[in-house]
């Protein structure tokens, strides 16, 4: 992907990192590992191929997943990491035509996966207007790991994911606050008050029971009543949402990297503009047709209607 990609549209560049199984040798059915739960009928080691996965690299149970105890596998979502493997990394060859291939291909993907994700990122604040003074150090650092990620699989193993992290961070937090502090001017222009949360049922780190819960960075929102709340501009980085009700909520602008979505319920709630939602947050969420998703962001088909 080229550092203009952004220019493109928001549909665009989110098609950009989107896994497509037709050109990926089913990475994640057998790279990853996971444990029975909710989530998975069955324990599957790292490497060790799913039980599912057919010799053309499909999976046997794809239509019929969540029925079948793997709801993780409609959640997970590769942003792009797996085609790119498959057919840039090891140029089209599969871990089944060169097995000696397959503990280093699979070790591979991870790797590729959290770069790619630092890409969607990058590339999202590339098209926020209110970022723009930081657009030349995004473009640099998105041209500079889209490199990274064409590198040998070698040269990829010993690559230090944790430093580009942690250097795409300090921009991310720059844009973030940057985007939301232009959500609430305007806010502010109108006379609004800012976001308030309602009461935590379960008390934590959102306080005692019969107090609101805390909305921030991290904040503890696990089974919180936010129905309707207008949390726009709300920096919810890493908040646990845990089957929260967020209901008819308004989340225009807020900051979403890494919230914790899984069984949230999102029938109605506005997310139009909000920032760094990802196709695999939405999918572990619970929604229907009046939910309001960014462009380019596909409304899962185990939603209601």
């Amino acid at each position: 992907m080229d550092s203009t990609d952004h220019a493109n549209g928001p549909d665009d560049y989110r098609q950009r990192f989107r896994g497509d199984c037709e050109n990926c040798f089913g990475l994640c059915c057998a790279a990853l590992p996971f444990a029975a739960s909710v989530d998975f009928a069955i324990d599957k080691a790292a490497g060790e191929p799913c039980r599912n996965l057919q010799e053309d690299f499909r999976c046997g149970i794809h239509t019929k997943l969540r029925s079948s105890g793997f709801r993780g596998c409609t959640v997970y979502d590769c942003f792009g990491a797996g085609q790119k493997v498959s057919q840039q990394t090891y140029g089209g060859v599969s871990w089944r035509e060169r097995p000696e291939t397959a503990r280093a291909m699979f070790e591979v993907l991870p790797i590729v996966w959290q770069l790619h994700e630092l890409m969607l990122y990058l590339t999202e604040l590339l098209g926020r207007p209110a970022a723009s003074k930081l657009h030349p150090q995004l473009g640099e650092k998105l041209a500079e790991i889209e490199l990274l990620t064409r590198l040998e699989p070698d040269a990829l193993l010993r690559l230090s994911v944790s430093v580009q992290r942690a250097e795409v961070n300090g921009l991310l937090l720059e844009g973030s606050e940057l985007v939301r502090a232009e959500a609430l001017q305007r806010r502010a222009a109108r006379g609004e008050e800012p976001a308030r949360g309602r009461q935590h049922p379960r008390g934590g780190k959102g306080g005692r029971k019969g107090r609101k819960p805390a909305i921030g960075r991290g904040a503890d929102l696990v089974g919180a009543d936010l129905r309707g709340e207008d949390l726009r501009g709300a920096n919810l980085r890493g908040a646990y949402l845990i089957a929260a009700n967020l209901g008819g909520a308004d989340l225009r602008e807020a900051d979403l990297i890494g919230a914790d979505f899984r069984d949230a319920d999102l029938r109605g709630a506005n997310l139009t503009g909000a920032l760094f939602l990802t196709q695999v947050q939405v999918n572990a969420a619970r929604g229907n047709a009046s939910t309001l998703l960014p462009p380019g962001l596909e409304r899962p088909s185990h939603w209601a209607g």
